[in-house]
């Protein structure tokens, strides 16, 4: 049994709340987040920090990358994309900071880009359906097969940062954010939860507790406004 939470994008007063009441409720339970931890919402450094000292699992989101790759490799794509993309709240919270900025983005650089959990499996965008015609027909066996593929194309608008396509039934479930929805919203066919729901515009910030591909308990905070405002 796991805990997810979506995108949390710089929302730390909201992220705080989430996670006592997931704790209070689930004692002991390991937690992860499917990325986006920065951008967009005002405290992106303390929500790493909170990230590091709570041992919270993360797979990192393309906004996480850009920020890498901002400060290792300016020249590169991520990098150029950043500056369109809501870097001014991230690069305001490390003003006073400054010296955690090289840490963070270590420890973004080591993440995993997928956890596939007894329970679940875990990413930032989802493994797009477009992977079935390049699979063998028992990939569900041992997805261990996917990882060539999502670390060859992680760049690609297809990959595991980017994808808004239809997502690949695993014969699991998968959790997903980066794509924002109202509220969590199950694709059956795919078997997916997405589980942004939008908390840097204002609207909640959600989790869901997963017992071997089942859902058996979801959780959603309104967006503090000292998040935002």
């Amino acid at each position: 049994m796991v805990a997810i939470i979506g995108d949390i994008h710089g929302c730390y007063f909201t992220l705080v709340d989430l996670y006592n009441k997931i704790i209070a409720d689930h004692p002991g339970i390991k937690v992860y987040t499917v990325g986006d931890l920065i951008d967009r919402g005002n405290h992106s450094y303390e929500v790493l920090q909170f990230v590091i000292e709570n041992d919270i699992h993360f797979t990192p989101g393309n906004h996480d990358y850009m920020f890498y790759h901002f400060f290792r490799e300016p020249t590169s794509v991520f990098a150029r994309s950043w500056v369109f993309n809501g870097n001014e709240s991230t690069l305001e919270s490390y003003e006073k900071n400054e010296e955690a900025v090289f840490k963070h983005i270590d420890l973004i650089s080591k993440a995993p880009l997928f956890y596939d959990l007894y329970d679940c499996f875990i990413s930032h965008a989802g493994i797009s359906v477009k992977y079935k015609s390049v699979l063998p027909p028992n990939f569900r066996d041992d997805l261990s097969i996917l990882e060539t593929y999502i670390y060859n194309d992680f760049k690609n608008d297809n990959g595991v940062l980017w994808t808004r396509d239809p997502l690949l039934n695993l014969g699991k479930i998968q959790l997903v954010g980066h794509t924002k929805q109202q509220s969590l919203t199950l694709d059956e066919e795919a078997n997916a939860l997405y589980i942004d729901t939008g908390a840097c515009i204002g609207n909640k910030l959600s989790a869901v507790i997963v017992d071997n591909s089942n859902i058996i308990d979801t959780y959603s905070i309104s967006t503090h406004l000292d998040d935002i405002i």
